[in-house]
């Protein structure tokens, strides 16, 4: 890395969302890193993004606005905004999640190792102002099997990373309509080191704008079979462990979704077919048990978790 501080392009896709926007960009403009360009890529909202940003000050930052002239989807909108910015690096923020002020600068404190392609942090999910849990990513060196088997991001919003990486690895896939933030990680990490910074710099705001059912659908119908399309080949050089776990996790993904939907039977079959894939996988037998109890087991279990997960989060944990 030069001594002069490289440019971090901070490309943030939006649609629809003007309520959340302003305080994205504005947790960008904070960064105690000074040198950030913004390239905000509007995928089509029905109201184009402009009038939102007006009374956001930018100070020395550099902000521009890339519009689609068709709703593309979100890795559409991130491969637009990564081709149209000019940094060393790039990150990304959705318009629903905001940064901590040091994100920028331990990220890129953390890329003085020339082999490093991808630093991602920890993550805090707030629901009305109340923290929910906190996700703090441990995996580290060269680190596809476990991109392959478990999802220790969260969200695009933690992940920086460096452009020559990127263009080794291609751009993210438009064809994945969810677990967009684990597809490109896993490329990704076939072109260079991984660093993980577990403290939570970013904090994404969960709410009624996320739409539950919908994602549970798209997971179930579109982004499982999939995934598993894309990545079971390669998980399968790993030996046939890695490929199990790959199945299986993504199994007992689509079941989590659909017991927040409300489909227990979906539930069931998932989760029984992640247990059929792999007998080790103990997340599945959780969740065949708590679909197999149907809502009210579900929602009680909810309650439990969250003021666990809440305390946990207060504590420091």
């Amino acid at each position: 890395m030069s001594e002069e501080a490289p440019l971090v392009s901070v490309v943030v896709p939006t649609y629809g969302r003007p309520e959340f926007l302003p305080e994205a960009i504005e947790s960008v403009v904070d960064q105690t890193y000074d040198e950030i360009e913004l390239v905000v890529v509007d995928d089509c909202s029905p109201s184009p993004v402009e009038p939102q940003l007006d009374g956001v000050d930018t100070g020395d930052r550099t902000l521009r606005v890339v519009r689609h002239e068709e709703n593309q989807g979100a890795n559409a909108a991130r491969s637009t905004g990564i081709e149209a910015s000019d940094g060393e690096f790039v990150a990304f923020i959705d318009d629903d999640d905001v940064w901590l002020p040091e994100k920028v600068e331990r990220q890129v404190a953390a890329f003085e190792d020339p082999d490093v392609g991808l630093v991602a942090t920890g993550l805090r999910y707030e629901s009305h102002g109340e923290v929910t849990h906190v996700l703090r990513p441990q995996v580290s060196g060269d680190a596809t099997v476990d991109l392959l088997c478990g999802d220790p991001f969260g969200t695009f919003s933690t992940l920086m990373v460096r452009r020559s990486t990127v263009d080794a690895a291609g751009l993210p896939d438009e064809r994945f309509p969810c677990w967009q933030d684990r597809e490109w990680p896993i490329r990704l990490s076939r072109h260079g080191q991984v660093v993980s910074v577990r403290e939570p710099l970013v904090v994404h705001r969960m709410g009624d704008h996320e739409q539950i059912t919908d994602d549970f659908e798209t997971k179930r119908d579109v982004a499982y079979p999939l995934f598993v399309e894309t990545f079971r080949p390669l998980a399968a050089d790993y030996g046939s462990d890695v490929e199990r776990r790959l199945v299986a996790g993504r199994a007992t993904a689509v079941a989590g979704s659909a017991l927040k939907a409300g489909h227990y039977d979906d539930a069931r079959r998932f989760a029984a077919r992640a247990i059929r894939t792999d007998p080790t996988d103990h997340e599945g037998y959780l969740l065949l048990a708590v679909s197999l109890g149907g809502r009210p087991l579900f929602r009680t279990l909810q309650r439990v978790k969250r003021a666990v997960a809440g305390r946990r989060a207060t504590d420091g944990a």
